[in-house]
């Protein structure tokens, strides 16, 4: 494949890619192409389909506006925003680089956006790459199909659709990435909360093999679901429209009305906990499904298996991983000793989860129990035994964590789930995560995103984020916080409290 570069226009740098000719835009001294498809539009013959190469076309394609989002939830509004989008060009990367051109070679680093794998499009303002770009790398975003789209176990159709759309776009990179100046085989994959559980699923996965040799993992989520499990939810999902879960009756549905059943389902969980389990305690309908063929075990089982040992990875998570999850549904500082006493039974690990949290945590108050146990369940511990699998397998792991208390929304969130992306991205004043930071920016906020950003950065570069690897032994890990330290891993409690748990496909209950 020939790829060439210009600027024939001075602010208009055009490349030649596989599938044809791309005008982008310069934006403070970084070339910037948005919108290109990397597979053809998932609608009609080829919904719910794995995804399908895309086309070429004939002349210079203008790539400046980013394409429309995958059909969405309806949490923060984002449905809205994916029906007011014009066409069905779901499938879309965007590339913001230093050099375009083939000479470049510079490391890329790939984005995959969080969401719950239920919302989620690459278009917002919180995931602009310029300032990573300026670090000298090349930025990859791009869309994939979420919710029952997605994640949806649908008679009929592959399973892990979205997951199948993350190794097309990262096969795009591989084949096109030089034309933007960047390097194929110095590749990082990136990505927060479910971003960074695909992450996690695309170690594991053979058809990813291959497409990236570093992978960074931002608050692993541990919920992977058994087939059983997935397809009684998309069953609940179908029911709502009075269809069944098949492909034939599900692409006759407009795909608004779609993600509006995934959302009804989704906002009643609950009535299912006999089922479907803890997932149903917060309302989370759709994870990647472990069905044996394009997923075929979880990570931490394919990590321990060895699968990820020529894998650099980065892992970590936020220190009050669930308090703003808690302060959302209005419980932030109102969590009765009943709610907490429900939280260690459904969330803790083993038959008697509980009563470690109350040994480990004796003074915790019932606020503190509740959030403990739901930020180590979701997110914190999955987190840490994806480094130790990696480790004891015989790969390299390194570890973080975030304890800078946010100041946006007066303080109250601590260093919460989510604030690690406007601090890694360097885009401090835009897009919603940017509230946790305050209005202004404060010298710390900028110090503390360059340090950020300048570890993700050489991690893609060279492998070393500037701290020791983890080890079972010292376990040392790196805190980011307004004086970053290297440390033994601080959340020690915990860890020991699961430190012999598993994390398991979730099954279907009560069967």
């Amino acid at each position: 494949m020939t790829v060439v570069a210009s600027e024939p226009s001075g602010s208009q740098p055009e490349v030649r890619a596989a599938a044809g000719a791309l005008r982008g835009s310069r934006e403070a001294g970084v070339a910037v192409f948005r919108g290109i498809p990397f597979a053809e539009p998932p609608v009609g013959s080829l919904r719910f389909a794995a995804p399908r190469p895309v086309r070429g076309w004939d002349g210079v394609r203008a790539a400046v506006s980013y394409g429309p989002p995958p059909p969405q939830g309806g949490h923060f509004g984002m449905d809205a925003r994916s029906q007011d989008a014009v066409g069905d060009d779901w499938l879309t990367v965007n590339v913001w680089s230093p050099e375009p051109g083939p000479g470049g070679g510079l490391p890329v680093m790939v984005w995959i956006q969080g969401g719950a794998y239920t919302i989620g499009m690459s278009g917002l303002p919180e995931y602009d790459g310029g300032r990573l770009a300026r670090s000298g790398v090349v930025v990859v975003t791009f869309n994939y199909r979420v919710g029952l789209e997605g994640f949806g176990q649908i008679e009929g159709a592959p399973a892990n659709r979205g997951l199948l759309d993350q190794v097309a776009a990262l096969e795009w990179v591989r084949d096109n990435i030089r034309a933007f100046g960047g390097d194929p085989d110095r590749v990082t994959v990136f990505g927060q909360s479910a971003g960074a559980g695909s992450v996690a699923a695309l170690l594991a996965m053979k058809r990813a093999a291959g497409l990236f040799s570093r992978a960074v993992a931002q608050s692993v989520p541990g919920t992977f679901f058994s087939p059983a499990l997935a397809a009684d939810i998309a069953t609940a999902c179908a029911a709502e429209l009075g269809l069944r879960p098949t492909a034939a009756d599900l692409s006759t549905v407009a795909p608004a009305r779609l993600s509006a059943a995934g959302d009804a389902v989704g906002g009643r969980m609950a009535e299912w906990a006999e089922r479907w389990g803890p997932v149903a305690h917060r309302s989370i309908p759709f994870s990647p499904v472990v069905e044996g063929e394009i997923l075929p075990v979880t990570p931490w089982q394919a990590l321990a298996d060895g699968a990820g040992r020529d894998i650099e990875l980065l892992v970590g998570h936020t220190r009050d991983e669930q308090r703003l999850l808690t302060a959302l549904d209005g419980l932030l500082g109102q969590v009765t000793q009943e709610q907490a006493a429900t939280a260690l039974h459904v969330f803790g690990p083993g038959r008697d989860g509980a009563r470690r949290y109350r040994d480990g945590f004796p003074a915790a108050s019932p606020d503190e129990l509740h959030e403990l146990v739901q930020s180590d369940w979701l997110f914190r511990m999955p987190s840490l035994h994806l480094a130790q699998a990696q480790t004891v397998a015989g790969g390299r792991a390194h570890v973080y964590e975030l304890t800078w208390p946010a100041p946006g929304m007066g303080g109250a969130l601590g260093a919460c789930h989510g604030l690690d992306v406007p601090l890694v991205f360097g885009n401090l004043d835009r897009g919603q995560p940017a509230m946790l930071i305050g209005e202004g920016p404060s010298p710390e906020a900028e110090a503390l995103s360059t340090s950020m950003r300048a570890a993700w950065t050489a991690f893609a570069t060279h492998g070393d984020p500037g701290w020791p690897a983890y080890d079972t032994e010292q376990r040392l890990v790196q805190l980011f916080d307004s004086r970053p330290a290297v440390t033994a891993y601080p959340e020690e409690a915990s860890r020991l409290i699961w430190q012999d748990h598993i994390f398991p496909v979730l099954p279907l209950l009560g069967q």
